[in-house]
């Protein structure tokens, strides 16, 4: 396995679909990545010569817009996570 230059990485594109058993579901989890996080990852906000750097309002903005698709999702969940045992204890307590 070749390490290439670890003081300057050079990333390439997005995560190619591996081979498998199942392409139906194996394209359907790519679908949803790229549904949920179409932008590529804004490498330059990342300073990897530094040891400390400090990041700017426009740049932690433009960090929370790439994260915006997981961060919905997030709340989604925790929003399900929430109500669905809130509105089963309702229908069992309050069945009139």
């Amino acid at each position: 396995m070749e390490l290439g230059n670890i003081s300057k990485p050079t990333y390439g594109p997005g995560p190619e679909a591996p081979g498998s058993s199942t392409p139906g579901l194996v394209t359907m989890a790519h679908g949803f990545l790229r549904l949920v996080q179409p932008n590529p990852l804004p490498v330059e906000l990342f300073n990897f010569e530094q040891s400390h750097s400090e990041f700017n309002r426009e740049d932690l903005h433009e960090l929370l817009l790439y994260e915006l698709g997981f961060l919905v999702c997030a709340a989604i969940g925790v929003l399900f996570i929430i109500l669905v045992p809130l509105v089963g204890c309702c229908f069992c307590c309050c069945r009139c």
